[in-house]
């Protein structure tokens, strides 16, 4: 197997934010790797622009204190980390005002390469930044913009979100950016489902019991406490995260492997969610460490609000109302310390119409899990006899593609997410970002949810840390005569 590295045209990228955590730990690391397979071309310039005064050497020797840091130890060959620096220059930018506009404007001015925005500031800052690249005559129909979430925090904002960028680039250029929807296994939900015959006709409701999506993390909510006590669950993970996966999971096969083609699939699963029964939804948050309250405090004393109703995990049983899911139901669940850092997708297959083994021989299900993080791969559970004399027995066993362990070849590279959706950024390849319409979809679903817990006055339920999350989570899947996957 050969790993094949297609350079893409050269581009000048700027960074707004260029001195944040996300250009320090993801942005730069993750082109200096691109430039090391050569799939970054040596003409690319990356330029990095905030309110820092800085100048451009000084801007090159932070971006190689955080590639030796966060760029898992590479270093390519000697003299590759300089020719990268080489690359990169620095602007001095004040987002709201005048200041370091008219000099990005002459670094960017005539050089004939794509030119690629991210924005990785404040979405309060969005518009300013959209306003003066168009000001500023940068903001032609080839420029393209990155924004990262949270797109909105309603449909409300979301559509005005949506408004202020489309007065001055076209849908086209714009690219909302989901880390998760660059994962590896994330692209092979689409390559499992629709390039094998085998899994294909099996995609639905008549032979698909229930769909279990889990993203557990073992970490509180650390330094983002005061962001995500404005938040919670719904809106940081479920509304974008999780809601992408069940799209990718649920979708019917595009007529071909387009950007728009795929969106308007994932459009139609989300505007065919049924609204959410009170009872089919559980909230939580998480308690203290027993022993150690002053390292791992709860959720409450972690974001400074003692009276904070805001969800750290969330637990939902949803139904897609159409004629491949009728009837199956997806269960959702993401939490903050829980037992395992976990993001795995299940597909649970009904039981066999008839057993000939008879009772003794137990129940037995096809389950197909496919694992985002940590260990990226694909198993399958596979019913067989169990080895040895005494009758027939059957036992579970996994096929299992670990993907570190089957793809681990020297000519075959992981690849992280951000650099995978960067690149596509640079080809023109919206596949694997969200349009404005799923966004607003998105969140015009998630709205009615959230407005019902509050207006029902509904207080998250205490669970330990590093547990599964509230007993009521799992009461729900009993009631259901169905349980959790062990994360």
């Amino acid at each position: 197997m050969v790993s094949r590295v297609i350079p893409v045209d050269p581009f000048d990228l700027v960074i707004f934010g260029g001195t944040g955590d996300l250009a320090r730990r993801k942005i730069l690391p993750g082109l200096f790797r691109r430039f090391c397979t050569g799939q970054m071309p040596s003409e690319a310039r990356v330029i990095g622009a905030a309110r820092s005064e800085m100048s451009s050497h000084e801007y090159q020797q932070m971006a190689a204190e955080a590639i030796r840091e966060f760029g898992g130890g590479r270093e390519c060959e000697d003299g590759t980390l300089d020719a990268f620096l080489e690359r990169i220059r620095y602007v001095a930018i004040d987002a709201r005002g005048t200041g370091g506009w008219e000099d990005l404007q002459k670094l960017m001015a005539g050089t004939g390469r794509i030119e690629a925005y991210y924005f990785s500031v404040a979405p309060s800052l969005f518009g300013d930044l959209a306003e003066r690249l168009q000001s500023y005559g940068m903001a032609d129909d080839d420029a393209r913009i990155v924004v990262e979430k949270p797109f909105g925090r309603d449909l409300a904002t979301a559509r005005e979100l949506n408004n202020t960028l489309a007065k001055y680039f076209d849908e086209h250029q714009i690219y909302r950016i989901d880390h998760y929807l660059g994962k590896e296994t994330v692209q092979n939900l689409m390559a499992v489902r629709f390039g094998n015959m085998l899994f294909e006709p099996l995609w639905n409701s008549q032979f698909v019991d229930h769909i279990q999506i889990t993203v557990a993390e073992t970490v509180g909510v650390g330094g983002r406490g005061e962001y995500y006590d404005k938040s919670g669950a719904m809106r940081d993970m479920v509304q974008n995260h999780l809601m992408q996966l069940l799209c990718l999971i649920a979708m019917e096969p595009p007529a071909r492997f387009d950007p728009d083609a795929v969106r308007d699939e994932k459009l139609k699963v989300i505007r065919a969610l049924e609204p959410v029964e009170p009872h089919h939804i559980v909230r939580g948050q998480y308690e203290a460490e027993p022993g150690d309250a002053e390292n791992q405090p709860d959720y409450r004393t972690a974001v400074g609000n003692p009276r904070s109703s805001t969800e750290s995990f969330l637990a939902m049983k949803c139904h897609i109302a159409n004629w491949r899911w009728a009837g199956t139901p997806f269960y959702l669940r993401t939490g903050k310390r829980m037992s395992r850092r976990s993001s795995e997708i299940s597909i649970v297959f009904k039981d066999t119409p008839h057993s000939i083994f008879g009772d003794e021989a137990g129940r037995h299900r096809n389950v197909l899990s496919i694992r985002l993080q940590p260990d990226e791969g694909i198993t399958l559970g596979v019913t067989i006899k169990e080895p040895g004399p005494g009758g027939m027995r059957l036992i579970d066993v996994p096929l299992d593609m670990t993907f570190a362990d089957a793809l681990s070849h020297d000519d075959v590279e992981t690849v992280d997410a951000y650099e995978r959706l960067i690149m596509d950024v640079i080809r023109g390849n919206q596949t694997l970002f969200m349009r404005g319409d799923e966004v607003e979809a998105a969140w015009a679903w998630t709205d009615p949810i959230i407005e019902g817990w509050q207006a029902r006055g509904e207080v998250p339920k205490p669970y330990d840390s590093h547990s599964d999350g509230p007993d009521a989570a799992e009461q729900m899947m009993k009631r259901d005569h169905r349980a959790w996957r062990k994360v």
